[in-house]
């Protein structure tokens, strides 16, 4: 961490990108998962004591709102300090001042753990996968190993032309999950043969009304061409749809995937119950 009184110094373009990082990193250290390296270890302050401080640099940025300084005073007055508070509320406000969109620059420094996870560790319904088909975007393809993971998912498989897991914007949006899942690249034809089949897609049945497998396979395609003429093929198992009302009917594939995931999840759950 570098000392406040370095960072008063700085020229406020530079000063402002500074504590915006050192907040990012604060963050993090305190929910226990600070990166290597990046631990708070200041020895001059406790940590409480260094975020009033910094947070005080703040409060003396002349672009700063009144209604923001208002409200950044009444977080550092309360007792205990809720220190997470007050780090995300002067990054976010510093964030507006600098003119970038916080949830771009949450992707950057958002709080994600670096430990290495193993299936094994993990909680999830056994037999439940996802295939991601020609997923080009790294963002939705992030999107999609994180609602895999949270939701439960055991595998995931992507399709010989998905963009790269591996990619800088994957690993930021999936917030650890990668790591955690890992994935098998495979055509459709390597899928196994002896699982349910079934793909997200228009013209379909409707979410309610579909009788989930116990294990299986989903298949999501791209949001520009949906799912390819071989996945339907090979979903012999049957077509699923999310009803819609509004004049676009069309909805992210992250987000579809992660309503799909949980009415899956709904179905599992009755099932055991």
């Amino acid at each position: 961490m570098i000392a406040p009184e370095k960072l008063y110094q700085l020229e406020s373009g530079q000063k402002r990108r500074k504590l915006a990082l050192t907040f990012g990193e604060l963050e993090r250290d305190i929910a226990g998962i600070a990166e290597k390296g990046l631990e708070y270890n200041f020895k001059q302050l406790s940590r409480t004591d260094y975020i009033k401080a910094v947070a005080k640099l703040v409060l003396e940025d002349p672009k700063l709102p009144e209604s923001s300084a208002s409200q950044l005073k009444k977080l550092l007055e309360e007792i205990p300090l809720d220190e997470r508070r007050v780090c995300n509320f002067a990054r976010n406000e510093l964030l507006k001042i600098i003119g970038t969109f916080p949830a771009e620059w949450d992707l950057v420094i958002a709080p994600h753990s670096s430990e290495k996870l193993t299936v094994e560790k993990r909680n999830f319904y056994k037999g439940v996968c996802v295939y991601a088909e020609d997923i080009r975007s790294p963002f939705n393809l992030g999107s999609i190993f994180r609602t895999a993971e949270g939701l439960g998912c055991e595998k995931v498989y992507i399709s010989p032309n998905c963009t790269d897991p591996e990619q800088t914007k994957a690993i930021r949006s999936a917030m650890g999950c990668i790591e955690t899942l890992g994935y098998t690249r495979s055509s459709l034809d390597e899928l196994p043969a002896d699982v349910p089949v079934f793909v997200l897609e228009t013209g379909g049945t409707p979410i309610d009304e579909f009788d989930f497998p116990e294990q299986g396979i989903v298949i999501i395609g791209s949001e520009e061409l949906g799912v390819s003429p071989e996945a339907l093929k090979r979903a012999t198992y049957g077509r699923v749809s999310i009803p819609m009302k509004g004049l676009k009917a069309s909805l992210n594939v992250g987000v579809a995937f992660g309503i799909l995931m949980q009415k899956w999840v709904e179905f599992l759950e009755k099932s055991d119950s």
